[in-house]
This record gives C-alpha cells, structure tokens and sequence, in this order.
C-alpha cells in the first residue's frame, strides 16, 4: 500500500469519530494513533529482548541506557502489551492502553504527554469508541520492513497536511506551504551542489521556528530525491507543545534522532546553545510582538554583546522578526568549519524599517558590512494560509563564494506564480514547479535582467547628516511677545503682576532690534522701574521669549562668536556611502542654503534595502482621448437604462 493509500485509510478511521468530534479535532486522535502505530511496529522485533533487560536492570538508574541498546533505536517501551494485545481484552482497554503508553521511554512519552493523550484515551473509551480506533490501527501495516522511514514521512505529512486543512484558522501558524520550503531548500542546496551529490554525505539542518516539522522533512525529502546515499541530520526547536509533538513524532518516525527537537521560546532559552549547523530554515511569525521576551533578550545583548546572539541591535518591540534572522547567523557552521548557510521567510518591513541608528539600521549594516546577506527573493502575494502581504526569503551566508563576495543578488519573483484552484484561508496562489525552477536558474545565474539585479553591499548603506542654519533674531518688547514670555514654566510660577508691568511700561509701536545687548538693557531699566527683579537665568528665559525669528538679522553667536544653530531649520540628509559628503553639500545643499554647514558629531551611517524601488517600473496613463471615449460610453449606456426605467 503506498503512503498516499495508507494516509487515506488512516484519515477514514477518523470517520468512527464523527458526532463526539468536530472535523478540526481529528487530527489530535489521528496524529498521535499514527505515531502509536509505528513505534509499535519499529520496537516489535525487540520486544521480548527489551522486557528482558528490564527484568534484569529493575529500577537501577543506568537502566535507560541499555534499554535503549536492547531496543536497537533511541527509545523503547517496558509495558507487556503492544497494539495487536490490547485487543485481547476489549473490557480493559482504557487501563491497558494507559499502561502501554507509560511504557515508553521518557523522550517518546514526551509526544503523547503533549497531545495530552490520556485524557484523549479516556474521552474515546467514554463514547465507546477506544477499542473500535484502537482496533483501526493495529490493522494498518506500518512496519519498516513494508513501509521505509522516507514513505512514512511522507505519509504522515500528508495526514498533517489534512488536519492543517481542516483547521484553516490556524494553519498558517505552524504550517509553511510545501512549494515555499522546496524553494528555500533549493537556493540553500545549489551552492553545494557538488559537495551534496558525494556518496555517504552527511549534513545538518536546523529550524527554530520548527513548527510541525515541515521545513526539516521537505529538506531531507529534496536531498534524498537528489542522492538517496546522502544524510541530513534535523534540529530544531518549537515552542507551540502541540506543533512540537508532532515535529517531534515526525522525526521518530524517520529514523531521527529526537532528541535533536526541544521545546521551549528560542529567543528566551535557545535549547541548542553551542551548537552550529551546515544549514538553518526558519519561516518566524511576521511582526511578531516581543515585549514578553524583551527583559531576557535585552539582558543578553546588554551583558554579552557580539558573544551573543542579539549584539548588532535590537529592532522595535512590535517585530521580533530580525531577532530571528540574527539567532540563526549565530547558529550557522563557523567559516573555519567550512560555514553555513541560512533561509529565513521575512515580510517587507525588515528591509526599510528604521532610520540610521536605529536597531533595524544597525542589523541590517550588521550584515551587509559583514557579507553576509547574498540575496533575496520577493514571493508572490497571497502565498501563506494567515496572510496576504508582501514576503520576502532571505538567503544568509557566512561564507560567500568567491564571486559572490561583496554583493547582494535582488530577485523579483512576484511574477513567478499560479492560482490555486481552491484557496486554503488566505492562501491563493502557489509556486509551481516551473516557476521554482525559473527563480533558481536566475539565482544561480547572477545575470542583470528586469527581475534580478545585483548590487555592491555599499550600495545600501547612507550616511544621514544634519545640516544647521544659522539662528537669526530680533527682539521687541511687545504685547504678544510679552504674553509669549510670561508662559514660560519659569516666568509663570513667579507670580508677578505682568498685566500692570504691561500697561505701563510697553509700547505697540517698539520697533524690533537685533542689538541683544542694548535690548536686555532697557528690558532690564523697565523691570526695575515696575519693582521686578529676576535672577540671571530667570532674565535669560524671559529675554528669550521676546525674541523672534527674522531672516533679515545678523546671525547670533555664542560666547566664542561661533554661530548658533537654528533648531526649527534643522534638516536632515540622506548621503549615499559612494558619495563624498562635501561634494554632495556643495550640489545639493550650498545653493539654497548658502549659510548652512554640517554638524559632524550628529553624522548616522544606515542601511536599507529599498527592494520595490530597484523593480519599479512606470506605466504611463492612458491618453485623455481613450478615457473620454470610455466615459462617453458608460453615459450612453447610463442614457439607455435610464430610459428603459422611464418606460
């Protein structure tokens, strides 16, 4: 029976669950009976050789290790029953099943405590439906001698296909669309093409964002397709329990070694520290708020900087998505060690977020000043289950090849889709296997066409300088400017009788000075001819408050005699790193603003990817004649109804 067929057959047991289960709870029976089903047949052959061992190492603490040696695999089960016994006896099938499932060893009890399988057991047993199911599953063959560990990954990945189908709301959160993952694993695979076709190869993948374990099973399913003598061991981590289980069981299933996959929040308690991978993948949530994970992440980047994962910067709390990207840059083989590479599914934002100096800014120079971003691709819209917006896939390298080295490859793939014949939530479009196949020969062509361009690193990168104008005041003792004055926190909390101070000692027809000397004196006759003394800082703010802007009066100094900035007037360019910063002053700034200088001190460098910009092309509007013809003729058609209705 071949994994399609077996996968059908499974899923129609689920049909004994109608009535006490909704069509979106299947899977939380289905999944883990499946996962039952094949360790009860992989542990069969050393069933008794286990028991025996058991019998002979009691409760002695090293007892786990030669259980799993007797079992031949990475885990075992003590209980006497197995699948097929249980039928033995129908009336007890609740108690035996239970005993069965504490039989196994800690790392697989882990699955079925995650799918919170006893209470699933003993709802079963309540509808009368556990002996029926239970009797469903023993009948199905999964044992490895007729069913490989590649066919029942790729059969049981079609049963978590199908229960992602029948939860739409919520697919897209664990679910990564297949065709998506088979580009990834192709742009990650193609630069070690060589090295993958070698007999007996063996690499590493990890995903931290694991989810259900697609990413992991669709790379080894691709690498086996292209060198079945080849190997690819799976990491990851996930933080849902269930997504985790079944990753988690998904490896089982394979052969894998599952304690490779731990649960936990990667970005708070990475559950791999230390180690590093040929490979990463990781489809993070988009926007993602980390304000729960801030205290532990800030401390990180605080206390070990560039040691630890979180040392270029730290992007805006509303989205965590770059936190992911610098996680895996940590998690990639050592350039020593012959480097590694990573795929990372990101929305648009990452690219342009944030001006120079900003976390973002800074995690982007990080990369790019380091080589170690070599492309990325824009995918279609509407290809995710929980979203339409634009995404991005981004292509990380720690060890670029030699042409590739200081560049950065932009590829507008947004063109390369088709429309599904039925939409999954969000989901309407997919990638065929032609349009991967385009957007991997353009990757691995390099060329300048209309929809891949390749650019140096440096031209991301800016330099925002501050440009000051000279501050330029009158001063007029005046109503308005008085009233503006006494406003001031200080002034006002003086109490002072400022409408006598008014009505007596200012004039409407003051002509305004730019003389601040002789200005403050006769302010200053006039306060101590109404009775009003103020301190020095106190005469400063008032002064201050009299004074207004006038582009026609001498520019004021400090004590040095050098020129005061105008704040209002303060502006900000954006220069790019190829350009000389005086030469750009002198085009674009000194002709409209002669007197302006640069403050240096206030001098950002930033980068950006301004990926839509580069793929812009412009479409002229139609002629004025064509558009009056079709407006003329929605009135004519208009003219007609109206007339029919009148009739």
């Amino acid at each position: 029976m071949s994994q399609q067929n077996n996968a059908n057959f499974i899923w129609s047991i689920a049909d004994l669950l109608r009535g006490p289960y909704k069509p979106h709870q299947y899977g939380a029976i289905v999944l883990p009976f499946t996962i039952l089903r094949r360790l009860d047949a992989v542990l069969e052959p050393t069933k008794q050789a286990v028991l025996d061992e058991a019998t002979k190492r009691g409760d002695a603490a090293s007892a786990s290790v030669f259980l799993a040696k007797a079992s031949g695999t990475g885990f075992y089960n003590t209980s006497a029953f197995t699948l097929q016994a249980l039928m033995g006896d129908p009336a007890s099938i609740k108690a035996n099943m239970v005993d069965y499932i504490h039989g196994f060893s800690e790392n697989v009890r882990d699955i079925f405590d995650r799918f919170e399988f006893e209470k699933q057991v003993e709802k079963l047993d309540a509808e009368n439906l556990l002996y029926l199911v239970t009797k469903g599953f023993a009948a199905v063959d999964l044992h490895p001698n007729k069913v490989s560990n590649i066919e029942m990954g790729l059969m049981f990945e079609e049963l978590i296909r199908k229960f992602a189908e029948t939860s739409n709301e919520t697919a897209g959160e664990h679910f990564t669309p297949r065709e998506v993952i088979r580009l990834m694993v192709s742009l990650l695979f193609i630069a070690d093409d060589e090295a993958l076709n070698q007999k007996g190869v063996v690499r590493s993948i990890y995903d931290p964002t694991a989810g259900t374990g697609g990413m992991l099973s669709v790379a080894d399913e691709y690498l086996l397709e292209h060198n079945p003598d080849a190997r690819l061991v799976m990491y990851g981590q996930e933080i849902n329990g269930e997504s985790y289980a079944v990753c988690k069981a998904d490896l089982v299933i394979k052969g894998q070694d599952i304690n490779h996959i731990v649960h936990g929040d990667t970005l708070t308690d990475d559950g791999l520290t230390g180690e590093t991978f040929d490979y990463c993948l990781s489809n993070p949530p988009f926007g993602v708020d980390w304000s729960k994970q801030k205290p532990t992440v800030l401390k990180e980047h605080e206390q070990q900087g560039f040691n630890g994962r979180f040392g270029p910067g730290l992007p805006r709390v509303s989205d965590g998505s770059l936190l992911f990207l610098l996680h895996l840059v940590k998690k990639l083989r050592p350039k020593v060690k012959g480097g590694g590479r990573a795929g990372i599914v990101l929305n648009g934002s990452p690219m342009f977020t944030g001006g120079a100096g900003s976390g973002e800014s800074e995690i982007r120079r990080y990369l790019l000043e380091n080589d170690l971003l070599e492309a990325i691709v824009a995918l279609p819209t509407d290809m995710f289950y929980n979203t339409g917006i634009a995404t991005y896939v981004w292509i990380i390298d720690n060890d670029k090849r030699l042409e590739r080295r200081g560049t950065v490859q932009l590829i507008d793939g947004t063109g390369f889709s088709r429309k599904m014949r039925k939409s999954l939530g969000s989901k309407r479009k997919e990638l065929g296997a032609d349009d991967i196949a385009r957007i991997v020969q353009l990757y691995g062509d390099a060329d300048q066409t209309d929809v891949s361009k390749t650019f140096k690193n440096e031209d991301f990168g800016y330099r925002t300088i501050t440009v000051e104008r000279p501050l330029r005041l009158n001063w007029a003792l005046t109503f308005e400017r008085l009233n503006s004055a006494v406003e001031q926190k200080t002034i006002a909390k003086l109490g002072i009788d400022w409408y006598s101070f008014a009505s007596t000692t200012v004039a409407n027809d003051y002509v305004p000075t730019s003389d601040i000397k002789l200005f403050t004196k006769e302010v200053v006759q006039r306060l101590d001819k109404a009775g009003i003394t103020l301190t020095a800082a106190q005469l400063k703010t008032f002064i201050a408050g009299l004074s207004d802007r006038d582009e026609n009066a001498p520019v004021v100094t400090d004590a040095r005699g050098r020129p005061l900035p105008d704040s209002d007037a303060r502006d900000t360019e954006n220069v790019p790193l190829s350009e000389d910063i005086p030469e750009y002053v002198a085009r674009e700034v000194l002709p409209h603003a002669p007197d302006a200088w640069i403050d240096e001190s206030k001098t950002k460098v930033g980068y950006e990817i301004p990926f839509t910009r580069h793929f812009y092309q412009y479409v002229p509007p139609r002629p004025l004649e064509e558009i009056d013809a079709d407006l003329n003729k929605l009135v004519r058609e208009i003219t007609e109804l109206l007339s029919e209705v009148k009739a």
